[in-house]
Order: structure tokens, then sequence, then C-alpha cells
């Protein structure tokens, strides 16, 4: 369970961490309307042109891992500092490179920042913000901000690309990452000294590093390859085999990269599902919708960036929906319904497409989806980090966080691939619809799926955890206190975590 923060952690710092996930939000979307400039521009064809989008994704996945055990072991202060400084480089180069090759460089470096980046700002909040109120409050300004980016980097996108190029969408990640570093030494408390006996897990960092980025390469990679291609295949069977050699690396790692035993946490095995179909469903409209906007209802990009508006504005509304729920009917029934209310949305949206009232029929389908998608967000990351150690965060983050990323690579390269199947015969706009109809149904996988986390039981009885010799559980106030939490297995069991009774406010 997350330990005590050792003091009140000021709003300087909640502004730094929230603006960090507006840019890794930014950047996943950003580029969406842009997309087709910069497919004509740079030669890309309709199936290369998701690599702009997949070669972040790539790069994310492959090192998350990695990133969130790093910012553990290393600091999570000093990953923020270097993940935002790789994001302004990495954006400068995207700006100002002019190639296609170059581009695509640029998105997985950014990628890599990302990687770094986000397991370090989500720890961060786990760590210095108490379980209970002031860390639902710190997890509504997160999510917030991270909602906003997505819907607002389609918005902005558009704007910077009619009025600057799409060069814009890179280049105005640079001073933002860059004042976010700078400020970061000020207003970030400093990391504590790096625990003695401590070792970094090199072997598993380099097999899961290989094993993932190599995965996720595949599955965006195979409808291009064709799936039965020798090459696809062989990229799967060696992903598949370095992942596998790094499960049985960590079994007898004394100090290992990812404890294997944080995944019989319930809330964080849901939450690795739930983050991957959340991807899979919500997040790939922003990639059609971009699409069909400009080229079915022939929207400039300015407009197919206003017309994400409305769906920045009810994100948000979802998100202090969610804070609200989760005090008052917890982490299960708020997840549920907000995938339901996205199934629905999107469900809307597919029937409305085809229709002659053009934006105005999807207005009830985008209201209800992006409420869904706000709450489902904010409550998906909840989950993830309910009842882990503050030591543990940054792996913990970085697990869900790789779910997301491959979950949202393996949906994007498959509606894709469906979409183009369906459009063979010049008829685009109807393979796009079939792929927001699947979106629609993976979301109410999604809810079935998250019926299945257990109803707290309350008053639940903390289990003390046995604390292993030099081993810490992260920063306690008053020094010595044994974190509490329910051990897997353990009689806590039947509450999937005794410290989401304070963060539930029940």
């Amino acid at each position: 369970m997350s330990a005590t923060p050792l003091a009140k952690p000021s709003g300087w710092m909640l502004l730094l961490l929230a603006t960090a996930q507006l840019i890794i939000a930014l950047d996943a979307t950003i580029v969406f309307v842009a997309l087709p400039e910069i497919g004509s521009h740079l030669g890309f064809s309709a199936q290369q042109l998701q690599w702009v989008v997949s070669a972040y994704s790539v790069a994310f996945g492959g090192f998350l891992l990695l990133g969130g055990r790093a910012a553990d072991l290393l600091g999570k202060r000093r990953f923020y500092i270097v993940g935002q400084s790789l994001y302004a480089l990495a954006s400068l180069a995207g700006g100002l490179g002019g190639s296609a090759l170059l581009l695509v460089l640029a998105r997985a470096v950014q990628g890599v920042g990302g990687a770094m980046l986000f397991p370090a700002t989500l720890a961060l909040i786990n760590t210095w913000y108490a379980e209970g109120p002031a860390r639902n409050r710190a997890f509504a300004v997160w999510s917030a901000a991270s909602a906003a980016g997505l819907a607002l980097g389609a918005l902005l996108g558009g704007v910077l690309t009619q009025y600057w190029g799409w060069e814009a969408v890179f280049l105005v990640n640079v001073p933002l990452a860059g004042a976010c570093a700078l400020l970061a030494r000020h207003w970030i408390p400093a990391d504590p000294a790096r625990q003695r006996g401590r070792q970094f897990d090199l072997r598993g960092a380099l097999t899961v590093t290989l094993g993932g980025t190599l995965l996720v390469f595949s599955i965006v990679q195979g409808p291009e390859w064709g799936w039965s291609a020798p090459a696809t295949l062989g990229c799967l069977a060696l992903s598949l085999a370095l992942l596998g050699l790094f499960v049985r690396l960590e079994q007898r790692s004394a100090d290992p990269l990812m404890p294997l035993r944080l995944l019989g946490y319930p809330q964080l095995r849901m939450a690795m599902v739930i983050t991957a179909l959340f991807m899979s469903s919500f997040g790939v409209q922003y990639y059609f919708l971009s699409l069909y906007f400009q080229q079915v209802y022939q929207f400039s990009v300015l407009q197919s960036g206003l017309a994400f508006l409305p769906s920045t504005l009810l994100c948000t509304a979802g998100i202090w929906v969610a804070e609200r729920a989760l005090l008052r009917v917890g982490l299960r029934a708020t997840l549920v319904s907000g995938l339901l209310l996205g199934a629905l949305g999107i469900g809307l949206m597919y029937l409305a497409l085809p229709g002659s009232s053009g934006f105005v029929g999807l207005l009830p389908g985008i209201v209800i989806m992006s409420i869904g998608q706000g709450m489902t967000w904010t409550s998906m990351w909840v989950s993830a980090g309910q009842g882990i150690a503050a030591s543990e965060q940054g792996v913990a983050a970085g697990v869900a966080s790789t779910s997301q990323q491959i979950g949202g690579a393996l949906g994007l390269a498959l509606l894709v691939s469906l979409a183009n199947t369906l459009s063979a015969g010049g008829n685009q706009a109807y393979g796009i619809e079939m792929a927001t109809a699947a979106s629609a149904l993976l979301a109410l996988f999604g809810a079935l799926l998250a019926l299945r986390l257990p109803r707290l039981e309350w008053p639940c009885r903390p289990v003390p955890w046995p604390r292993a010799e030099g081993v810490s559980h992260g920063p306690v106030a008053g020094g010595g206190a044994l974190p509490t939490g329910p051990r897997p297995g353990a009689t806590g069991r039947r509450c999937f975590a005794a410290g989401w009774a304070g963060a539930a406010g029940r």
C-alpha cells in the first residue's frame, strides 16, 4: 500500500504533473488532424500513414516498464526532467526535419520520453498525495489535463496546421516541455537518497524492452506485411520468446524489474485490461473521426479541429463526475458506468455517420461518449495504483500503461486494417463506419469485464505487510511505520485494496 507522504505537496507541483500529462495526451492526438497534409507532403501511403501515430505507441509501449522501474530506483523527479527534455528535443527534430524517416524517428523518441515521463508522473501523485480526498482531487486534476490533451490535441492540431503548417504541431511542444523541465527542479521535491543494496535488473530491462517494442511493432506492421507473412510471425515469435524469458528472469531475480507478485492485485490486473480496451475503443475515435470529417464531410483542418471542442469540454465534465462517483458508489460502479456510456455513445455515432444530418447528427453520440471517456480514464488509473507500495508505484504505472499502449497499437492496427479492407471498393466512409461499430463492441466488452471487480466490504481490516530485509516500502511520515494493505491471497483479498477505503471516502 502506498505510504503516507513526507510533506504536503504544493499546487505548483500538481500543475507540473498535470502539464506533463497534458503534453503526453496532446502528442497522442495532435497529429491526427494534420495526417492528410503530412501524408501528401511527405509521401506516406494510406497504410504507412499510421506510423506517424504508431511510432509513438511502439516506443512508448516498449520502454514503459523500464521507465517505470528506473523511476522507482533512480528518482521520479529525475526521470520527469529527463522525459520532458527528450520531448522538447524530439519535437524540435520533428518540426524541422522535413522527411518521412526523420518524422517517424522523432515520434519514436517522443514515445521514449513519454515512457519515462508517464510512470514518473503517476508515481509522484501516488507517492506524495495521501489516499483519500487529497489523492482523488490530484487524480481529478491530472485526469482533466489528460482528457483535455486528448481532445484539445485535435483542436490545436487543426488551428496550427491551418495557419502555420503541419510542422507547428511538433514545434508547439518545445517551449512547453522545456519550461516544465526547468521548473521541476524548483517545484517538485528532491528525490530521496537511493537505497543501498537495490540493484537495477539489467537483464530484465533488456528483455522486456526488446520484447515489448518488438511485440508492438509486429502488431502495427502486421496488417501491411500480412498476419501470416513469415516476417510477421517471426517478429511475434521472437517478441513472445523474449517476454517469456523476461518472466523467467523475474522469477529468479532477488530485486526484479517487475515484481510478479504485483499481478496478484485484482485491481491492477483489471486496470491492465481496461486501459488496453480504452485505447482500442475511445482512443481510436480521434483517428477515424479526423479522417471522416475531412474526407467525407469535407471539413477543413480548422473545422475538423473545432469539431472536437465539445468532446474536450464534456470529457472534462466526465472526470469531475467520476471523482464524485468514486466517493459515493465506489470503483466498480464508476468504471462500469463509464464504459457503458462509451459503448452507447460510440454506438450512436455509428448509427449517425451514414445519415444526412452530418456533424449535428453525431453530437448526441459524442456527448455520451465523451462523458464516459472522462469517467473511465479517471477510474482505471485509480484502480492501477491502489494498494501498491510507494516504492513500486512507478512500475505499477508502467505495467498498466504498457497494456494501454499495446492495446492502442493493436486496436488501431486491426481497425485500420478492417477499414481499409472494407474500403477496397473506394467507399472509405463505410470502412470507418464499421471500425466505429467494432469500437462500440470493445467498450461494451470492457464494461462486462469490469463487473468482475470485487465489491468492497467495509470495514476492511488491513493486513500488515512483512518487511523484507533491505527492502523499503517507500517514504513513511515519522519513519518506521509499516505500510498496511491486503496481501493477494490473504484474508484481505475480500477487499481488493484496503487503501481504497480511504480513497473512496467510505
